[in-house]
Formats: C-alpha cells, sequence, structure tokens
C-alpha cells in the first residue's frame, strides 16, 4: 500500500521545522514556539510543487514579517536525501518547493511492485462497514432510481474496500407487511378476473397495477389451474404470494448479476418479525416511556425524542416547531407492525446484532424526512446515532435527442432497470450513474452512452488502456524488448507532461481516501477521465519510441504504469479493461 506521497508531505513538514529550529539556535528567529502550519499542493504548480505557510503563521510568534521569516527559512533548510531539489520564496512570504526526479522515479516503482493493490490504504482500519443499496419491493420491477442506487452503492462499497474498510453489500428485501397484504391482493384480484373476467371483480385503486402481476398471476393458473378459485380469500392470497414472490426475488437476483452486483448478504424482513426482534425493539422503547397508546394503535414519541437531539444541536423551539414533527405509529389497529418498526429492528441488528461499526443506506432523495427520525430512534434505543449514515440519492432523468424520455419504447410503460441494461452496456450504465456526486439530479443521455467516441467517459478510460495495449504491441512487434527500469532510467522522465501525469498517478491514494470520506464515488471516475485525459496529452507529446534505449524504455514503464492504474479503478467499479477497441 502505497504511503509515498504522505511520507513526502510529513518529511517536507519535519524538514522546514528542523530548519526553523536551527535558526532559533543561531539567533535568527527569537525562541517562541512555533505556531501550526500547513504543507500543501497549490493549485497553480507554476513556482512550486508544493508549499507552506509556515512563514506567515510563525510572524506574530516570532514578531517579524513573513517574507523575512521566509528567507531565514530557506537559509537552513537542508533537502539533501529529500525528495525535493529547490526551494524558494514568493511574494509575501510563500514557501516553494520543487520535487526531484527521485520522487517521479519511486512514484511508478511504487505502482509496478504493489500492482493491483496501488491505491490502497488501511485508512479504514478494517472497521466493519454495511452498505445497504437499492432494496427495492419484491412487488414489482425496478426502476431508474433502482439503476442509479445500484451503481452508487456498489462503487461506494468498492472505494471503502479499497480505503481499509471490511465490507459487506446488503439487500434488504421486504417480504413482509403492507406491501406485501397489498401484493397478495392485486394477485388474487388479477387471478379471479382471468376465470371469471375483467368485469367481475375490479382491482383497487391502491394496488399494483403492473403487467407484471398479470403474467404472475397466468403463471399460478397455468400451474395450479382454476382450483383455487373456491378456496378462501385468505387460502388463495396465501398460495399467490408464495407462489409469486420466491419468482420476484428469483428476478432481483439475475438484475443485480447482470448489473455486476454481487451481495454478501440478501436479508429478508420477514426474519425481524420471526425472531421476534421487532417485538424486542418496540418493548424496548416502550419501557424506556417512549411509546403510547391512541385509536388502538401504539405510538412512538418521535416529537420528544427529535426535540431534544435539535436543542442539543442549538436550535431554537421555533426552529423545531418550523419542522412540523409528527410521532409515528409503530403497531396498527389491525395489531400489525409498521414498516418504521420493522426499520428499527432491521438496523439494531445490523449494529448490535451483528456488529457494524457503521450502517450506509443508500435512499431516494424522497426519504429525507426519514433520516432523523431514524437516527432519533438510534439514540432511543441507546445506541450511537452517528453510527447510521445515508446517502441521499437524487433522480435521474433519461434523455435522447436532448429531450427527456420517460417510458420504454417496446412496452409503453415506464423504463424498467431491464429496459435499461438491454439497451446500454452495462460498463456505461455502472460508470455514467457515478460521473455525478449522489445528491445531484443527473441526466443519463442514451445516446451518448452508446457512443463509441472520446465523448462517451467511459469508452475514453478504455480506449486510453487499450492504446496503451497497442503501443506495448506494436514495439514488440518492432523487436522492442520490453523490460523493468531502474531508477535511474525513470528519472529520465522530465517533460512536464511527463511529470503531470505521473503527478497525477500518485495522487490515487488521497483520491480514494476523500471519496471514501465524503461517500462519493464520482471522485474516482472523474480521476479516471482525467487520468486518460493526461495519458492522450502524454502520448501526443513525447514519442514513445525513441531511439535512446533507456529513454525508450522509461516510457514505455510509465505506459504500463498507467495502464495498472486505469484497470485497477475500472475493475473496482466492475467495468471491462478490453484490450483493443
Amino acid at each position: 500500500m502505497s504511503c509515498l506521497v504522505k511520507k513526502t508531505e510529513e518529511d517536507l513538514k519535519a524538514l522546514v521545522t528542523e530548519a526553523i529550529g536551527k535558526a532559533i539556535a543561531d539567533g535568527k528567529l527569537p525562541a517562541e514556539p512555533m505556531p501550526a502550519f500547513i504543507v500543501e499542493i497549490p493549485q497553480d504548480r507554476q513556482n512550486g510543487d508544493y508549499s507552506t505557510n509556515a512563514a506567515f503563521m510563525g510572524a506574530r510568534a516570532f514578531r517579524q514579517a513573513p517574507r523575512k521569516i521566509a528567507d531565514t527559512i530557506v537559509e537552513y533548510i537542508d533537502l539533501t536525501g529529500s525528495y525535493f531539489s529547490e526551494v524558494s520564496v514568493a511574494g509575501a512570504g510563500f514557501i516553494n518547493f520543487r520535487l526531484s526526479q527521485s520522487f517521479y522515479a519511486d512514484i511508478l516503482l511504487d505502482i509496478n511492485k504493489l500492482g493491483e493493490n496501488y491505491g490502497k490504504s488501511n485508512f479504514g482500519k478494517g472497521k466493519k462497514y454495511n452498505v445497504e443499496f437499492v432494496s427495492a419491493n419484491p412487488t414489482g420491477p425496478m426502476h431508474m432510481g433502482n439503476a442509479r442506487g445500484g451503481a452508487l452503492g456498489d462503487c461506494l462499497a468498492s472505494v471503502l474496500s479499497m480505503a481499509g474498510y471490511e465490507v459487506e453489500r446488503e439487500f434488504y428485501i421486504n417480504d413482509a407487511g403492507n406491501q406485501i397484504e397489498k401484493f397478495g391482493l392485486s394477485l388474487d384480484i388479477r387471478y379471479q378476473q382471468l376465470i371469471l373476467g375483467e368485469d367481475a371483480v375490479e382491482l383497487p385503486e391502491d394496488s399494483y397495477h403492473g403487467e407484471d402481476i398479470i403474467e404472475r398471476a397466468k403463471q399460478f393458473r397455468e400451474k395450479f389451474g382454476d382450483d383455487y378459485i373456491n378456496k378462501s380469500t385468505e387460502e388463495r392470497r396465501k398460495a399467490l404470494v408464495e407462489f409469486a414472490l420466491p419468482l420476484n426475488i428469483e428476478k432481483m437476483h439475475e438484475n443485480m448479476e447482470k448489473y455486476r452486483i454481487n451481495y454478501d448478504t440478501w436479508f429478508k424482513e420477514s426474519t425481524l418479525h420471526n425472531s421476534g426482534d421487532v417485538k424486542e425493539c418496540i418493548e424496548y422503547l416502550t419501557n424506556k416511556g417512549l411509546t403510547y397508546e391512541k385509536d388502538g394503535a401504539l405510538w412512538y414519541k418521535n416529537i420528544e425524542v427529535q426535540t431534544e437531539m435539535l436543542k442539543e444541536q442549538g436550535k431554537s423551539q421555533e426552529d423545531i416547531d418550523k419542522l412540523e414533527l409528527k410521532d409515528d405509529v409503530l403497531i396498527r389497529q389491525n395489531g400489525n407492525p409498521t414498516y418504521f418498526a420493522a426499520d428499527i429492528a432491521y438496523h439494531r441488528n445490523k449494529l448490535v446484532t451483528r456488529g457494524f461499526d457503521k450502517a450506509i443506506d443508500v435512499w431516494g432523495a424522497d426519504h429525507h424526512g426519514h433520516v432523523a427520525r431514524m437516527k432519533g430512534v438510534l439514540r432511543a434505543l441507546d445506541l450511537d446515532e452517528s453510527r447510521l449514515d445515508v446517502v441521499l440519492m437524487q433522480l435521474v432523468n433519461l434523455t435522447k435527442n436532448g429531450e427527456i424520455v420517460r417510458m420504454s419504447k417496446r412496452t409503453g410503460k415506464a423504463i424498467t432497470l431491464t429496459d435499461l441494461l438491454e439497451e446500454i452496456p452495462v460498463d456505461a450504465v455502472r460508470f455514467l450513474f457515478n460521473m455525478r456526486e449522489p445528491g445531484s439530479t443527473m441526466e443519463f443521455d442514451l445516446d451518448l452512452a452508446v457512443e463509441q467516441s472520446s465523448q462517451n467517459p467511459v469508452y475514453y478510460c478504455q480506449y486510453a488502456n487499450a492504446r496503451i495495449c497497442s503501443i506495448l504491441r506494436k514495439l514488440e512487434e518492432e523487436g522492442t524488448v520490453i523490460r523493468d527500469c531502474t531508477k535511474q532510467e525513470l528519472e529520465l522522465l522530465a517533460e512536464p507532461e511527463e511529470k503531470e501525469l505521473i503527478r497525477h498517478l500518485a495522487g490515487l491514494t488521497d483520491e480514494i481516501i476523500l471519496s471514501a470520506k465524503n461517500y462519493d464515488p464520482a471522485k474516482i471516475t472523474r480521476y479516471a477521465i482525467t487520468l486518460a485525459t493526461l495519458f492522450h496529452k502524454y502520448y501526443n507529446a513525447c514519442r514513445i519510441g525513441v531511439e535512446e534505449e533507456s529513454l525508450k524504455q522509461a516510457r514505455v514503464y510509465l505506459c504500463k504504469c498507467v495502464r495498472s492504474v486505469m484497470v485497477n479503478i475500472l475493475k473496482s467499479f466492475s467495468i471491462e479493461t478490453p484490450d483493443k477497441m
């Protein structure tokens, strides 16, 4: 695992601190404690690759102008044996440093040495994270929100894993409660209509009206005939659900596998009811005085819990009143627990029973109001609410020829995940859905997704890999024996385009850590696009097959490092890396 960049920054800070110490010892600076300062990579590298504000931070303590302090630090700084070749002062006192060729060479050696592990780190220290995403109701087909959530959740899990977390992917199957009752009713009405005629039984407005319900009813009739028409409603609906639900869940498995998502756990809501987890949570809240009965139902005191949390955060009662908080039903009048009650037990199961350090849920933005009450109820269960993080994901607009598309041309219905994967390559879907941060509404251009040109971001990145493979094949055909390079040979890579490309390669570990901290896989797709851009720029500026053998081998080595990093990134997102395009 590469830590060369971090070590370089730490070493630079130590060099500056040591120089200040020497200057104090010689009486050039007063013997005062040096305030904290930073070393950073400036946005504009014209003056240097690294910069420090040490002179500005020391101005008050040393009672000198920053420029004078900077000149003193530079006078005493010793770059011998470091990754820095030059130091200079700019403006009012910024101290700038240039990286030596040794740094660039060691980055490439590091990439070659670590191979598929380059960019990974132990930032997460092996903490156990559960990432739950998609979790569509098994009562109908998956939609565009599920499509975006699938790509986002799976790639987020990959980023977290690369950053050193122990990650499990999870799909929560809502196979209990109101939606299953509605599923059974809808199947029952369609089954009766198939036998008795459409006008014989009316389908309620709030039931499921999709073609998939009719299809499942037909399949049930093909297997069992008309026998169930004479059985009780309860028995018929039970049989229909037991027949159709496993088929729908199996279809979800197939869709996710086609989408290249492999879950570690498919967790059924019904297990929470059967195990007594839901009952246990409700009893816990009741024993703490956080429930009450009203209109024959059992309610949870959401207002009381959230008000206390919000006041701790500094919110005024006036601000809290504007939120119009409401209490929530835990057990309905009919004695059945609500979805919220099951959700409470589900999160307690993740954090307590299974012992995850963190539960990360990927939800649609329409669940925004549910976040605070879930965190509140975790606190009510005496759990640390910060152990739950929710990634809220905005809507997707599909566009074609510049216009929004809402219906499938084939079915005339809303476009499903299955429709999308039949029309668009999986590589493009997974990459493009991770082009924007989760909280941004995004437009998915169906024309762009199938375009084989540099305008298509995933094609552009894949082409960089294929281009490198082509370069290597051509050189071998011409008789070049590709070999490893010495550090001295790699130090020959001194052109601006070469340095810029290597610096970008050097930043991968930090980018992965930042992506993991922000729960934003889009940072990695953008990193890959920039890598492709810098490689194409380098290829156009620097001829690979030069006559000078050492330089040629060094440039080939750089190409191979770029390919290694690009393949690592795309594979981690389950995107193919063809050698030819």
